[in-house]
């Protein structure tokens, strides 16, 4: 069963052609990175962000769910990962797995509680949910407070890469990367992909068909938790910190914020939003506060004359799926 409104090309092989050449085409250019001279802490915290925008658009582009409560599985994923590595000594790859683990599981409680609502409900209470959270890890030893976790050890991943070298903790970033933005493309085109969309367009048709709608929209919600708590762990080694700034609702709303910019229910969109709000953090950081308010401003110029996001106008104006 396919879903689709105005603004969405049907699934077929012209389609998953131009996805996977604009795949191509991203990897090459991440790929040579490390050879431009570009910043690489910028680029590898904008990759961890833009996985976190992409499964969030899993959840809300594809699902019709907005979650306001995203920041929870960034920083719980983090929080554990950061402990792990450095009270327990866990190994890098240890400290992902117990991290992305622990963030699949909040995905499973959170959601057997917010997904009974729709709508601006299911919004109010992971926003709630989260700012809980939030209070919860200010309060608990093991997260240190305002202080948060700091001079994390990177070690070596697998007992071989060395993370504490930039070029080499960079491709492991951008093949966690890879990897999470696979997996979302692959659900995105398979079955459970399609019902979802339906769920989206009409969640009542869905339910005369015989789909029990609540399981995949909380299938849906678990997954995109887990992959934004993949994206913590990852950060984890970038920042070299976990503290609560990736917990608080206003990282929700940067998420929220890079997936409008760059486009709501397209495949790249998030990737392109990331990199435009992670730029202007990274590079108007002079301006001290008014990177807040330039923010807005550019906000509400792209919902102005972006309807669609910046990947989804070129979009729908080349008739292309991105």
């Amino acid at each position: 069963m396919t879903a689709m409104t105005d603004d969405t090309l049907p699934v077929t092989p012209r389609t998953l052609r131009d996805e996977m050449i604009a795949f191509g085409v991203m990897t090459v250019l991440l790929l040579i990175v490390p050879f431009t001279g570009v910043y690489p802490f910028f680029v590898m915290q904008a990759l961890c962000f833009a996985l976190l925008a992409c499964a969030f658009n899993l959840l809300i582009g594809y699902g019709g769910l907005l979650s306001f409560g995203h920041a929870m599985f960034l920083g719980t994923a983090g929080y554990i990962t950061a402990h792990a590595l450095k009270v327990w000594g866990f190994t890098p790859e240890l400290g992902i797995l117990i991290g992305t683990a622990g963030a699949a599981g909040l995905g499973v409680i959170t959601g057997l509680v917010a997904i009974r609502r729709q709508g601006i409900y299911f919004a109010m209470i992971t926003l709630a949910l989260s700012q809980l959270l939030y209070f919860i890890y200010l309060q608990t030893p093991f997260t240190h407070g305002e202080d948060g976790i700091q001079g994390i050890p990177q070690g070596y991943l697998f007992g071989i890469f060395n993370l504490a070298k930039p070029t080499v903790l960079y491709y492991v970033i951008l093949a966690g990367f890879l990897f999470g933005f696979l997996v979302i493309f692959r659900t995105i085109n398979s079955p459970f992909g399609e019902v979802l969309k339906s769920i989206r367009e009409n969640e009542q048709r869905a339910i005369s068909l015989g789909y029990k709608t609540d399981q995949y929209k909380l299938l849906a919600y678990i997954l995109s938790g887990t992959l934004a708590g993949f994206a913590g762990s990852l950060k984890v080694f970038v920042a070299q910190n976990a503290s609560l700034t990736d917990v608080h609702w206003t990282m929700s709303g940067e998420i929220v914020l890079m997936t409008l910019v760059g486009g709501l229910g397209t495949v790249f969109g998030p990737v392109v939003g990331a990199f435009v709000i992670i730029a202007m953090q990274q590079y108007l950081a002079g301006f001290g506060q008014w990177v807040t308010v330039i923010q807005g401003v550019i906000f509400v110029v792209c919902v102005l004359t972006f309807r669609r996001g910046v990947i989804g106008e070129i979009a729908h104006y080349f008739r292309r799926s991105l």
